[in-house]
């Protein structure tokens, strides 16, 4: 018997996109797309009715419409139905469209052909109920972070990958030349959905390692360290990790850190300098900030 998912449909002005989106994954959804109405964006999310009534939805409206009015701009408009889970699994689809990110991407949706010629790296990718398709900003700003980090060729360059959602990060950086990477997620479908997109992307499971856990797992894994992290999950669980962080670091270690919200940029700094890493680069984009960073020099 399949399970039943509520589809929600959010009408909204474009400057509403972040603090939506922000929302939605708060609440618990999965599956995010978006596509251009006229002048008004069309916001798509996906919760299980197992986990969620219709009460629950109805307060979800009313955060969203708070946060607009918190903002100054025009409420959004929410309706919300339950469909079967083979119609979630392909409903979103549709609004998914190729995406450049940086000077060297183009994420593909693994049901459209790429092209066959293109001066990008293709990343393909179905990220199924996991997080990160490459339209998110914070998403974005990590894979150009690590194209940054990885714009000279590297040799064995180890990467760990902390909650990995789709794996569109550590397959990020294996196309760009890292020799292995590490990825972990604590839900069992981000580390599926991860596997299958790296076999989408044609990378050797010992290039790209995936399994399910947290920084312990890693820590197994791993026993000399890697050469670089990237995390993108929400600011409390990166606060909670970075004390633990000098365990997977090399003396030259870095570290590409989002999933942040500016104002909780302060709070992210402070922690890692209390912990021996020193702030590269902050990079932002609309109401979220991607944290560059390195381990601070001995004494």
């Amino acid at each position: 018997m399949s399970n039943s998912w509520w589809e929600i449909t959010i009408l909204c002005h474009p400057n509403l996109e972040e603090s939506i989106t922000w929302r939605l994954d708060k609440f618990g959804c999965s599956g995010t797309s978006r596509e251009i109405k006229g002048k008004s964006y069309i916001i798509q999310a996906y919760a299980p009715q197992i986990q969620y009534q219709s009460l629950d939805i109805s307060a979800l409206s009313l955060w969203l419409q708070q946060d607009a009015l918190v903002l100054n701009l025009p409420q959004p408009l929410t309706r919300w139905k339950l469909i079967e889970e083979e119609d979630w699994a392909s409903s979103w689809k549709e609004y998914w469209k190729p995406t450049e990110v940086g000077d060297r991407f183009i994420i593909y949706p693994a049901w459209l052909t790429p092209p066959e010629q293109t001066d990008k790296l293709i990343l393909r990718l179905d990220p199924g109920v996991a997080f990160g398709t490459g339209t998110h900003p914070t998403t974005q700003l990590c894979l150009e972070s690590i194209e940054m980090r990885l714009s000279k060729p590297t040799e064995n360059m180890v990467i760990a990958d902390i909650g990995s959602g789709s794996g569109i990060l550590s397959i990020g950086a294996i196309l760009l030349g890292a020799s292995k990477a590490y990825a972990v997620d604590i839900d069992p479908l981000a580390v599926k959905a991860a596997r299958e997109n790296r076999h989408l992307n044609q990378i050797h499971p010992d290039h790209l390692v995936i399994n399910q856990g947290s920084l312990a797992e890693l820590l197994e894994l791993v026993s000399d360290g890697v050469d670089g992290i990237v995390c993108n999950i929400l600011a409390e669980v990166i606060i909670d990790l970075i004390p633990h962080f000098s365990k997977l670091a090399k003396p030259n270690t870095w570290g590409v850190l989002s999933g942040i919200l500016i104002e909780q940029s302060q709070a992210i700094a402070d922690t890692l300098e209390q912990e021996g890493w020193v702030v590269a680069a902050l990079w932002k984009r609309k109401q979220w900030c991607c944290f560059q960073i390195r381990k601070a020099p001995e004494d």
